[in-house]
């Protein structure tokens, strides 16, 4: 049976609309003020109709780490993950022997058409091929040299669901390495990385396309050494991902990021743990124990460690601190991850998109949520 959804405030992408929205199978087939007939009626009691978010990068939530190789834990991120609005994600691994990562990788494999919550788009590989000068919160006794042979030493063939990897550019063999994913359609991430501006220059121009959790664990941008940040920000063609919680990185150079990329390049992400959603305690990241007090993950060193945000916070965050209007903040979590993975039918409320929809009210409190037209 055909649905339309009445009595909301419909966010498109450049506006906010009052407009009944059709729903057929899973596709949204109709945005006017027609009046419904013989359609089911979801009253969306004056609350917002967003967009679902899309997280391309998240370790975990409720529990569980997209390391932990069963299909429970990628099950539990999943439901959790629908609860703060993201209706797809990128399950993210992180440095861990190889041996770890197959295993993840093939687990999240078997159990991406079988989840419950929000829906797979495939996986994001955060390492291993890092610099260890920035490690940050990842196992430097892990990290290996971004040749092809190693890359397939874990991800065997499993290469479809590869969906995006973070690498440090500036290490032997990353180029071919690049330039072999881009064939794949892998989207290529920098991050945790010490090169130059000229080296992730040179790894842009191979074909990387987005920045890992933008200015954290990369070389910054000074007056005589421009660095990551730098080739980032210069760069039309780079998505920014963004971890927008107000500790990783502060509100205005959060605006001077989004100012310089402008708003279709910027992606806001969680980088979230598997404390994301639980309360303060003591948790595990890879081989590490997580600290997380008052909203901070941080190793015992007191470096961060992840996030425990939740994407509906971000994009808060962005309506309340960047200087935005509210369909402008939903895109950095929906239009723009979409755009970043090639995925013409989601990120988007218009005709032909799938019907991967949120209901939020003013305080971007998720209230309700549907996946391919079905309330979940």
């Amino acid at each position: 049976m055909e649905k339309c959804i009445v009595n909301g405030k419909i966010i498109l992408k450049d506006e906010i609309i009052d407009a009944n929205v059709f729903i057929k199978d899973n596709i949204i087939s109709e945005i006017s003020q027609r009046n419904p007939t013989n359609e089911e009626i979801i009253d969306a009691q004056n609350l917002y109709v967003s967009p679902g978010f899309i997280d391309v990068h998240t370790h975990g939530r409720g529990g569980s780490d997209a390391m932990y190789p069963t299909f429970d834990d990628i099950n539990t991120i999943s439901k959790a993950t629908l609860k703060t609005g993201v209706t797809s994600f990128l399950p993210t691994t992180m440095t861990m022997p190889v041996e770890d990562i197959a295993k993840a990788i093939e687990n999240i494999d078997n159990s991406k058409d079988k989840v419950e919550g929000a829906q797979i788009l495939g996986i994001h590989l955060e390492g291993p091929f890092f610099n260890k000068k920035y490690k940050g919160a990842q196992s430097e006794e892990c990290m290996i040299l971004p040749t092809v042979e190693n890359y397939l030493s874990f991800v065997g063939n499993h290469q479809n669901i590869i969906r995006k990897i973070s690498i440090a550019p500036e290490l032997e063999h990353s180029i071919e390495l690049i330039e072999y994913l881009k064939d794949k359609n892998t989207i290529v991430s920098i991050g945790h990385t010490n090169a130059t501006f000229e080296e992730a220059q040179a790894a842009i121009d191979a074909g990387a396309t987005s920045g890992t959790h933008t200015y954290n664990a990369m070389t910054p941008l000074t007056h005589r050494l421009p660095g990551v940040v730098g080739a980032i920000m210069l760069n039309d063609s780079v998505y920014a991902e963004l971890i927008l919680d107000g500790i990783h990185v502060s509100f205005p150079a959060a605006k001077i990021l989004l100012k310089m990329k402008g708003k279709d390049k910027l992606t806001l992400i969680t980088d979230s743990l598997e404390a994301a959603g639980l309360e303060n305690g003591t948790y595990r990241l890879g081989t590490y124990d997580v600290y997380v007090k008052d909203g901070e993950a941080r190793l015992k060193d007191g470096t961060l460690a992840g996030s425990v945000l939740a994407l509906n916070k971000g994009v808060k965050n962005a309506y309340e601190n960047l200087g935005i209007t509210l369909n402008e903040a939903v895109n950095l979590a929906s239009y723009n991850p979409a755009q970043s993975l090639h995925e013409d039918k989601l990120g988007e409320i218009k005709v032909g998109n799938y019907a991967d929809i949120i209901f939020f009210d003013e305080e971007i409190d998720i209230q309700k949520v549907m996946i391919k037209g079905q309330i979940k």
